[in-house]
């Protein structure tokens, strides 16, 4: 098992990768009229950002790369609980950090103006893509962030085909955003969220507590929800094959 200071490294990079490749598609690319790659092309930059690093660091972290599967996989008695804190501020400060390289990258753009564009934040009410509730986008982030951690947890089990976690995870996450962009932009990520509200500067600060809150929830019910039906031997996630 690798010591807790690489993880956290691999975990720093594995978040910049997914909020420079997820929230970079949504700034930078799917905006153009006629060429951009709209929502169906974010999602699947997400879904790539993640399998990606899946193959790149699960191996050394588990590639967990969000803290609500950290919390997920804790509450699923797949990860050490002194560990879980740690991991999120690796995971914040990536998350961060990438936002602010995509930040001086549209910036390059004559009338670049992140708190008017949004800068792919996530939001509610006013601030959903399609003006879905409070409570719509509530349920949305619960169930979505559930399932990401109960496919996570079934896909890296240790009777799970080796090999294919990465596939299986990568899509799922592009899934969910085929699902959800519509009414929360898609979180299930309270750290991806955190990186481009800071840029924002606005109304995605004031919402961000929700995308801490709900994802978490979720996350950890999902976690325990197949810990109650498979209550096996867990698989840590520092055993080959275990990617999240």
């Amino acid at each position: 098992m690798h010591n807790l200071g690489k993880r956290m490294t691999a975990e720093f990079f594995g978040t910049f990768w997914l909020v420079l490749g997820g929230c970079g598609s949504a700034v930078l690319a799917a905006g153009f009229p006629q060429y951009g790659i709209g929502f169906a092309g974010v999602a699947l930059a997400f879904g790539l950002t993640l399998l990606t690093m899946c193959y790149a660091i699960g191996h050394i972290s588990g590639c967990h790369i969000n803290p609500a599967v950290t919390c997920g996989l804790a509450a699923g008695g797949r990860f050490p609980l002194k560990d879980v804190v740690p991991y999120i501020i690796a995971q914040v400060i990536g998350a961060i950090l990438a936002a602010a390289v995509l930040y001086v990258i549209a910036s390059g753009k004559l009338g670049f103006d992140a708190t008017a564009s949004g800068f792919a934040s996530n939001g509610y009410g006013a601030h959903s893509p399609g003006g879905y509730s409070m409570g719509a986008a509530a349920v949305c982030e619960l169930v979505m962030t559930g399932f990401f951690i109960f496919i996570i947890m079934g896909a890296t089990h240790q009777s799970a085909p080796v090999g294919f976690a990465g596939i299986a995870i990568g899509l799922a996450l592009t899934l969910i955003h085929l699902i959800s962009i519509p009414v929360t932009n898609t979180s299930v990520n309270p750290a991806r969220s955190t990186g481009v509200a800071l840029f924002q500067g606005g109304w995605a600060v004031h919402q961000l507590w929700f995308f801490w809150v709900m994802p978490i929830i979720g996350g950890i019910i999902g976690g325990l929800i197949y810990r109650f039906l498979w209550n096996d031997r867990p698989t840590l996630p520092d055993i080959k094959g275990d990617h999240a």
